[in-house]
Formats: C-alpha cells, structure tokens, sequence
C-alpha cells in the first residue's frame, strides 16, 4: 500500500498503527515523504509488536524524530523483525 507524498500527519499515523494492531494480510506499507511525527513513528512501533505480517514499512522522509526512530528501532530489535527502511 503506498501512502507516500500525502500530507499524512501525527493523527493518520496513528489512525494507520490502529489498523495495523488487526490487519493481518499487509505486507508492505509506503509512507515516506509524510509528517507523522515523534508520536505517530511511536504508534508505529508499537503495532509492530503485534503486527506480524508487516515485511516493509517505508519511512523515508516522513519526519519522525530521533525519539520515533529510536522507538522503531527498539521494536525491531526487540523482534529480530527489520522490516522499517529510512535511508
């Protein structure tokens, strides 16, 4: 699903990470070049704890702030999962 370029802020990355705690048949997600945020990069993180058939979520540009890397990363190591990609 590619949701990139499209003004997506803190809110609609949450609204995503909510989807993502049920969905269970997405495997990619685009959402580079948004404004999500240091608390929507957080939610992300944590619908990555429960979302288990996530294989790529693209963040490139998406303005998440070292606290929401640092959040995507914890999880991912947590996890053994490294399915964000932001460079």
């Amino acid at each position: 699903l590619n949701l990139g370029y499209n003004k997506i802020g803190e809110g609609g990355a949450k609204a995503l990470a909510e989807a993502l705690h049920r969905n269970t048949t997405l495997e990619t997600l685009y959402l580079s070049s948004n404004e999500l945020g240091e608390g929507g990069a957080k939610a992300l993180a944590e619908a990555l704890r429960h979302n288990t058939n996530l294989q790529t979520l693209r963040l490139y540009f998406s303005e998440i702030g070292d606290v929401g890397a640092e959040a995507l990363k914890t999880v991912m190591a947590e996890t053994g999962r490294n399915v964000v990609k932001w460079s």
